[in-house]
């Protein structure tokens, strides 16, 4: 999934650390939403919805379809501001590959939204049908259910949930010291090789 490049949620910033819009997009957000939102209903029907996210990313109708069903989780037919928001917050963590952080930030949100039938557990089913949205590899849901599902039952509670977040926030953490560290020593080089190239007198 990608934004198009030039579309309105191009120009937001997601703070990388709470995966949250500030104030002064937030208000931005507000307004386009209301643009949107041709009926004066402060709500969007799967139609707007549809020419929304087909504007902005990349999605198949299909995508979009299974996006609109997972937020308009009690079947009215329409989203209103806040579930746009969450959308919207989802879309540009995917954008700026902060996935990770952003299901570890907003940890039960995101399992409601996953517990498609409100039975407060979540099967493979649904994490592969969001797949598009969350990028969870097909081998980290392996070691999801295997070392998170404590029952046993092939479903995660959000407690097993957390835990997974917590851990993948973890291995996330890890992974970009590993990248920091990697481009340290790639700059120490290239200065040290230049010093060679060039000694001072």
């Amino acid at each position: 999934m990608k934004l198009k490049e030039g579309s309105f949620l191009w120009y937001l910033y997601l703070d990388k650390l709470y995966c949250l819009l500030s104030v002064r997009n937030v208000k931005a957000l507000v307004e386009y939403f209301y643009l949107l939102d041709v009926h004066r209903k402060k709500t969007l029907n799967d139609v707007l919805f549809y020419h929304f996210l087909h504007h902005v990313t990349n999605l198949k109708r299909n995508q979009i379809t299974i996006v609109f069903n997972m937020l308009d989780w009690n079947a009215v037919g329409e989203i209103g501001f806040d579930q746009f928001y969450m959308l919207v917050c989802i879309l540009l963590a995917r954008e700026n590959h902060l996935e990770e952080q952003f299901i570890f930030r907003h940890s039960r949100p995101v399992f409601e939204l996953l517990d498609l039938d409100g039975e407060l557990k979540i099967g493979p089913a649904n994490f592969h049908m969001y797949n598009f949205l969350f990028n969870i590899k097909k081998q980290q849901l392996r070691e999801l259910y295997h070392d998170f599902d404590i029952t046993g039952d092939r479903l995660l509670n959000y407690k097993e949930f957390k835990l997974f977040t917590i851990f993948s926030m973890d291995k996330y953490q890890e992974r970009q010291k590993a990248e920091r560290e990697k481009e340290e020593k790639a700059v120490l080089k290239k200065v040290s090789h230049q010093a060679n190239i060039n000694p001072v007198h």
